[in-house]
């Protein structure tokens, strides 16, 4: 672990969100909301308990791990009522990338053996609550499992001397990180907890002080020499090479679309609040002060990276941006064409995205005639049935020495997969997500 994880949690129960482990009357009404939140702010991961007690609380819980997955770009953990394989497989599959087994059962920890060469390790998590539970799973934790979470915070000691004895057996070290849930701990009292070198981080309710603290936090343990994840430039203000009036031009792009959203200045005291805090700000020229983008508008713009060009003059900033960019509510402050040439401006990488978007668009809104609307009305089977037809037609074109007839059949098939993919509620994201983590 280079860092020490700071992971809050949304504890979910029959597609609610509750606030914390021990006060379910206090409930979110938004957890995509409050996890869009949690990485705007900096947190590393996200754990999501599920506290459902029906298969319909859990089939609820899921589809909210589905939309938190496409809403934010960090590691979901899965935990709570997990106790079968399928339960498991269901969590990996909604978007989370650590589903932890519930220890505290005998029958979870002779799962574990299954789950992990299933899914493999770094896959699979375990949750107790005391040293009996790891005792009890001792092999299973050292061979099977990539992560501990500690539930009961009151066996925190115990389980800190327990990592610390276990990892110094030379003959099966421990390779497995340990985090603990502090719900009653200060966060001065949970700093302390992170110079343990046993523990990887730290989760639970002592985050709860609200999302914006993450940054303060992160930077007051960097102070106490306790390594977390921070913005550290690996260029230094010094370095870049700024105008006459000491400062650098930003040209700020979406770090998703790639789509080029404005262009403004940094001198000194915004490039180091732009690092301390992970939110775009600015040297206000006409106004000459500090400028946070979005503490009027609310349209703040969440740091992913920043890049410094060749010369080190300009810096690119790429960015989640949260609303519109320019002041006068477009997204992008460029809409003033001045020349163009025809020309085609297509990205082969969001033609898949503008496909599938017609689709979904078919079914929402059924157009007489539409071959589209005919296999949604025929329903999934005559959806697999072309499918299936349109691979056979892959594989008889491959054979041909003319790729010309490949790449017809290659459309074909992946038209009807695209199809196949809006019947089911898969999207390229969890596509492309799931190729990502492979």
């Amino acid at each position: 672990m280079e860092y020490k994880q700071i992971i809050p949690c949304i504890y979910l129960s029959n597609g609610l969100a509750v606030k914390n482990l021990h006060d379910r009357s206090k409930v979110s009404e938004d957890p995509v909301g409050l996890a869009s939140d949690f990485e705007n702010h900096g947190a590393d991961s996200i754990i999501i308990f599920d506290f459902s007690v029906n298969d319909a609380g859990h089939e609820k819980n899921l589809e909210i791990i589905k939309a938190i997955n496409h809403t934010v770009d960090i590691p979901l953990i899965g935990a709570g009522n997990v106790k079968r394989a399928e339960d498991i497989k269901k969590l990996l599959y909604a978007g989370c990338e650590i589903a932890a087994l519930n220890f505290s059962k005998a029958e979870n920890i002779e799962l574990a053996k299954e789950v992990s060469k299933r899914f493999g390790r770094e896959k699979i998590a375990a949750s107790v609550a005391d040293t009996s539970e790891l005792d009890a799973g001792e092999n299973e934790i050292k061979n099977y499992i990539g992560l501990v979470l500690l539930i009961n915070e009151d066996q925190l000691e115990a389980t800190d001397r327990w990592f610390k004895t276990h990892c110094s057996d030379n003959s099966n070290p421990m390779s497995v990180d340990l985090i603990p849930l502090l719900e009653k701990e200060s966060l001065h009292e949970a700093a302390a907890v992170l110079r343990s070198h046993a523990i990887a981080g730290i989760a639970g309710g002592v985050l709860d002080v609200s999302a914006p603290g993450f940054m303060d936090f992160k930077r007051q343990c960097k102070g106490l020499g306790i390594p977390v994840n921070t913005f550290e430039s690996k260029i230094a203000w010094e370095e870049l090479v700024k105008n006459s009036d000491d400062m650098i031009p930003v040209i700020t792009q979406d770090y998703k679309s790639n789509e080029v959203l404005m262009l403004a200045y940094m001198n000194k005291e915004a490039f180091e609040k732009t690092l301390a805090t992970g939110k775009m700000t600015y040297w206000s020229r006409s106004r000459n002060e500090l400028w946070v983008k979005g503490d009027t508008s609310g349209h703040y713009q969440f740091v992913k990276s920043l890049t410094a060009d060749c010369d080190k003059d300009t810096i690119l900033a790429k960015v989640l941006q949260i609303g519109a960019a320019c002041h006068t509510g477009a997204r992008s402050c460029f809409f003033n064409e001045m020349i163009k040439r025809e020309f085609s401006d297509s990205n082969p990488l969001k033609v898949f995205e503008s496909e599938y978007a017609t689709i979904v668009d078919r079914r929402d809104h059924p157009k007489e005639g539409s071959y589209t609307n005919y296999l949604f009305d025929k329903g999934i089977d005559k959806i697999l049935k072309k499918v299936g037809e349109e691979c056979t037609e892959i594989i008889v074109a491959a054979k041909n020495p003319d790729p010309e007839e490949l790449k017809y059949e290659l459309a074909d098939w992946l038209y009807h997969a695209m199809v196949l993919m809006v019947e089911k509620g898969v999207t390229w994201e969890d596509v492309t997500k799931e190729i990502v983590n492979r």
